[in-house]
């Protein structure tokens, strides 16, 4: 038996930036920091910022590029994945990733309407807790219209 699971809560890096594939599938990235605090033996306070790169599907990622902004927190949940390509100088390159299954929009514009959001039409939308379609296989290297230079990261 083995697991897989992430579970993260931390502020936003970046604006989050979607893109679709040649099939029109959303997928929407961003930068995800958590920072863990201490003292050190001699008294001082110390800190220390971890960045992580995270990978959202579906209906998913469009409510993420929609309601989520560089410094909102987040909370979220999904599994590790490691995926890899070759550069345009033709070199292996490797990146690990965050693919997330839920977020919770932690926050928002207004104290008082919580993450509850105006969708357009009028329809309201609650955003604290969204979660994604079960994750399907996919191979961004497979995708005609994906380039190594397109990876946002």
């Amino acid at each position: 038996m083995s697991v897989n699971k992430v579970i993260l809560l931390g502020r936003l890096g970046q604006d989050p930036e979607i893109k679709y594939t040649a099939g029109g599938s959303p997928v929407c990235n961003f930068s995800l920091a958590t920072t863990e605090a201490w003292t050190d033996k001699q008294g001082a306070k110390q800190e220390k910022t971890e960045w992580h790169r995270v990978v959202v599907w579906g209906k998913l990622a469009e409510l993420c590029n929609q309601y989520l902004a560089k410094g909102r927190q987040a909370f979220l949940e999904g599994r590790l994945q490691t995926r890899s390509w070759d550069d345009k100088d033709g070199n292996k390159r490797y990146t690990t990733e965050i693919l997330a299954s839920t977020v919770q929009f932690i926050g928002g514009p207004s104290a008082n309407t919580g993450d509850r959001a105006q969708a357009p039409g009028g329809q309201t939308v609650d955003t604290s807790y969204a979660q994604a379609a079960p994750a399907q296989e996919y191979q961004i290297a497979s995708d005609a219209s994906f380039a190594a230079d397109d990876i946002p990261f």
